[in-house]
């Protein structure tokens, strides 16, 4: 490793036999100054501990020589509960600290949606990590060139294959922490929780940067210790947010909001499973499913195979309905004063907040398990990243604050192609972003259309969308506009070359051009005339123009070009780390909003 490794090897040594003569006077000093029981007295005692468990650690790592230039799986084990058990340490300090500061001893009772939230977040953290240390002990021990190239070889040692999962599980973590701090944040609404929540966000955001840094001058040693520091700085964060969250005198969200009125038994299991089924709005998650399944099939050029389809179409399912379930409760009282919305179950608490909550992050993990496994780590991020902008973007942010609401939250049911493509692909290329953009575009002149139908309710709900905001007139000259721009935008496909030639070719211009000439011509006629009747039928057909388009797509993509496209079945190889069974790789996820 070199005199530098060791030398940074020998201070860890010495600075943990200082950190245990410290921990002994933290526990001298918190059991003089606190009173039996107290929670200070505890979490001094358990930083003693973890403190005596890192000695033992390390000599556990002197005794047995995982050391210098092992490469061992047992080295690369012992690493990750050294970093695991210093987490756990410096999470102590934190919690000890802000004890002695005079901060409430957090509720853990009643507390289940913030206590789940947090929990992923902190063994999120700590898989980042270990997957951190594993990838810089192999860049240090067998550097290559090449890293991507590198990892797609088997022959290549199993801590380079790993090292391309760090930065992905990276990403995918930050949607994570971003998604729970907006959310915790509204269901803990105090100052505190919303400045804990900036600073995970903000702080996760500066390591993501050094991360980056360190990936373009190849990990020096220097920088490697200052992402390691910083990666603790992150944890320590988690910690006072979840301190301040969990404050039994802050107000829980998901209690407020609820009616004395009676509440509606659900007789049986059958009634139950369809309240629950009403959480996840399956009538707006069809369509999202469909540009999933269209882009997966457009990837493949045919069938993708059942285990990758039926893992989409499941995952991206319980993706879409547990950002419809959180959005639901959130919005329970905007829902209350409208009447297509009345009677939902969160407003009727025929179903409790807290169980919606729960039953909305049960289905998020499931969702994410099952698309890493079934798909890749790549398709699986992207569904969680279409969440997170759905609840955290548009719920949270902006849909009571701008009528730009749907313009730019409408980015949250865009992610369902990107979702299909990847899960086959493994990556994002430039046409997967051409049908993001096309539903991105196509969102103002499908939601609006309904808008102009139900104003009344979003008036009575204080909801400033645009019909309610600049009138129905605006509404009608910006619908036509993003029609323009969604004929535009819908061709681009076809100009798109890949290495086989364009995806897409007459068929789907032909389809294009005719479905646009339709749109257009509804948009003008809803211009010239704004009333309800022209507005539905807007609304009926955009919704047949995007499964039409993407479905025309589809088969487009799957007919035979020339050359055969063997070409194709490399691409679904590409980024495979452990198989060559391309979608069954750590890298990939389905999306929604």
């Amino acid at each position: 490793m070199g005199d530098v490794g060791r030398m940074v090897e020998l201070s860890h040594r010495i600075s943990t036999s200082l950190c245990g003569l410290l921990a002994i006077i933290l526990v001298v000093w918190a059991f003089r100054l606190s009173a039996p029981g107290s929670s200070i007295r505890r979490a001094s005692a358990t930083v003693l501990g973890l403190t005596l468990f890192e000695g033992l650690i390390g000599a556990v790592i002197v005794k047995f020589g995982l050391v210098t230039d092992n490469d061992s799986v047992a080295r690369a084990l012992v690493m990750a509960i050294h970093v695991i058990s210093t987490y756990f340490l410096v999470g102590a300090i934190a919690f000890t600290a802000l004890m002695a500061s005079g901060y409430e001893t957090p509720k853990y009772r009643g507390q289940s949606s913030v206590l789940m939230l947090l929990a992923v977040g902190f063994l999120g953290l700590m898989l980042l990590g270990v997957s951190g240390a594993i990838s810089a002990l192999g860049h240090q021990l067998k550097p290559v060139d090449n890293v991507i190239a590198a990892s797609l070889n088997p022959a290549t040692h199993w801590m380079v294959r790993l090292q391309p999962l760090h930065p992905l599980l990276g990403v995918t973590i930050g949607v994570y922490l971003l998604f729970i701090s907006g959310l915790i944040s509204h269901l803990r609404p105090s100052p505190q929780v919303r400045k804990a929540a900036q600073w995970v966000v903000g702080l996760y955001a500066f390591q993501i940067a050094v991360g980056l840094l360190n990936i373009f001058f190849k990990a020096p040693i220097p920088m490697q210790m200052f992402h390691l520091v910083m990666a603790d700085i992150n944890f320590i964060s988690l910690v006072a947010l979840g301190i301040f969250a969990l404050s039994p005198s802050i107000e829980r969200v998901e209690a407020a909001h609820e009616t004395d009125e009676p509440i509606p038994a659900l007789d049986g299991w059958r009634a139950k499973v369809g309240a629950y089924l009403v959480l996840t709005k399956p009538r707006v998650i069809s369509l999202l499913l469909f540009t999933t399944m269209t882009a997966l099939f457009a990837a493949a050029g045919g069938w993708p195979g059942g285990t990758l389809f039926f893992a989409c179409m499941i995952g991206g399912y319980m993706a879409a309905g547990s950002a419809n379930a959180i959005n639901m409760v959130i919005d329970r009282d905007i829902d209350r004063s409208m009447k297509r919305t009345a009677k939902r179950p969160t407003v009727t608490q025929a179903i409790p907040s807290t169980h919606a909550l729960f039953f909305a992050f049960a289905l998020a993990v499931l969702s994410f398990a099952i698309l890493w496994i079934g798909a890749n780590l790549m398709a699986a991020m992207l569904a969680l990243a279409g969440l997170a902008f759905y609840v955290v973007v548009y719920t949270l942010l902006l849909k009571r604050r701008t009528w730009h609401n749907i313009v730019i939250g409408g980015a949250a049911g865009a992610f369902p192609p990107l979702v299909g493509w990847t899960a086959y692909t493994n990556e994002l290329s430039p046409i997967a972003w051409i049908l993001f953009a096309i539903i991105f575009v196509w969102t103002p002149v499908h939601f609006w259309a309904l808008a102009l139908m139900i104003k009344d309710d979003y008036a009575q709900a204080k909801v400033p969308m645009l019909p309610v905001v600049h009138g129905e007139r605006a509404t009608a000259v910006q619908i036509v506009l993003y029609a323009v721009v969604t004929a535009i935008v819908s061709v681009l496909p076809v100009l798109v070359p890949s290495q086989d030639g364009p995806r897409a070719a007459q068929t789907y211009l032909v389809t294009a051009i005719v479905l646009n000439v339709v749109l257009l011509i509804m948009s003008v006629q809803l211009f010239r005339q704004t009333d309800r009747p022209h507005a539905f039928r807007l609304y009926k057909f955009s919704m047949i123009y995007l499964a039409v388009l993407f479905l025309v797509f589809a088969i487009d993509c799957s007919i035979p070009k020339s050359p055969s496209p063997a070409s194709r079945q490399a691409t679904h190889h590409h980024g495979s780390l452990f198989s060559d069974s391309g979608h069954r790789n750590l890298i990939g996820g389905i999306g929604r909003t």
